[in-house]
């Protein structure tokens, strides 16, 4: 039997470009979890878990604590059967679901390494690249426009507005700076669970016609008011996405039973790996467009995410971008980049991403 001989964990603090604000709060660096799993014949894979405690409330120290804690239950199990042991994780580190997708990422790296082949492939290996957008910062509509203008220049397509959280004025001054800046990209508006329906609509209909460029607004209302996000959908005139909303396949079927939304963001932080399939699997059957995205991770789990997307196929948003807002991050390998263009086809094995800190 193949078995897990360890799992350490240790602090990764990796430092950013500038504040990642988001309608509920900001981190001014990612301060994650580098996971190192070691199988019984020696080969190692590495996770990440990125915990934002803005979002959900998890810390570090936290999922320092729980993967600690976790170590006994986890050691000795078999990882070729990897559906029950990672059953096994799930109740050792219940609560703390970035730390079960960053042991999930190091098994599945481990097993993918020794058995020579890609996690872009283990998932299928549907599509060869993903072609992600980009975050505006919050900020001023000056900054914005800025933002945005530079974004164009180094070929995005799609930009990615934070809404919610500030006056309305604001928002609609950042939009319009934004549209003027970018004419022709499609906009992706997050409000984080920020805005009431009526809000949201409000915001809508300010854009006038901007309004046209918007392909998705994502979780403009609060995470259990699913009418709100039926109402907005049923009257905004734009496809309405869950992410705060759609945490398990237990949620995305409650979000179907309400004719919520059209969209389903899969974030392996908030789930795990194996839930996200699940996830897909339903949104896939039932009709809902796939968006991956992700906390403030950097390329190690975010490569991950790209391989669970590409390998699967089907995604029509993809929103793998903080990478980008990171500096100095101790991370070799993974997807290739062109642009806003990331290919998963060059990877030989695992997610192919190195780090050079030493294991926990």
């Amino acid at each position: 039997m193949l078995s897990i001989a360890a799992v350490t964990a240790r602090a990764l603090d990796i430092e950013l470009t500038e504040p990642f604000g988001i309608a509920t709060g900001a981190q001014i660096s990612a301060q994650n979890v580098l996971v190192s799993l070691t199988l019984s014949d020696g080969t190692t894979g590495i996770g990440e878990a990125a915990p934002f405690p803005a979002v959900n409330g998890e810390t570090q120290a936290a999922v320092l604590d729980a993967l600690a804690s976790a170590q006994t239950s986890l050691a000795g199990l078999d990882a070729w059967r990897w559906r029950p042991t990672v059953g096994v994780a799930e109740h050792a580190l219940r609560g703390t679901p970035s730390a079960l997708a960053a042991f999930e990422s190091a098994l599945f790296d481990a097993l993918c390494r020794r058995a020579g082949v890609s996690l872009w492939a283990f998932f299928g290996g549907a599509e060869r690249e993903l072609v992600s957008d980009i975050t505006i910062p919050t900020g001023s509509a000056a900054g914005a426009r800025s933002a945005a203008e530079r974004a164009v220049a180094l070929g995005f397509t799609t930009l990615k507005v934070k809404v919610g959280g500030a006056p309305f004025d604001h928002d609609r001054a950042r939009l319009a700076a934004i549209v003027a800046a970018a004419p022709q990209a499609r906009l992706v508006l997050d409000a984080n669970a920020s805005l009431s329906a009526d809000e949201a609509l409000a915001l809508l209909a300010a854009m006038g016609h901007d309004k046209g460029q918007v392909a998705l607004f994502e979780q403009p209302t609060p995470k259990l008011d699913l009418d709100g996000l039926r109402k907005v959908r049923e009257h905004g005139g734009v496809p309405i996405a869950a992410d705060e909303s759609a945490c398990s396949a237990a949620d995305v079927l409650s979000l179907l039973e309400a004719r919520a939304v059209d969209a389903i963001n899969i974030k392996t932080m908030k789930c795990g790996l194996v839930e996200a399939i699940d996830m897909v699997a339903i949104a896939r059957r039932a009709g809902l467009g796939l968006m991956i995205g992700g906390m403030v991770e950097s390329k190690l789990s975010m490569t991950v995410s790209a391989c669970l997307a590409a390998g699967l196929g089907g995604f029509g948003h993809v929103d793998l971008d903080t990478p980008w807002f990171m500096k100095n991050a101790p991370l070799q390998g993974g997807w290739l980049e062109r642009g806003a263009t990331l290919q998963l086809d060059q990877i030989s094995a695992g997610h192919g991403v190195t780090c050079s800190l030493a294991p926990g």
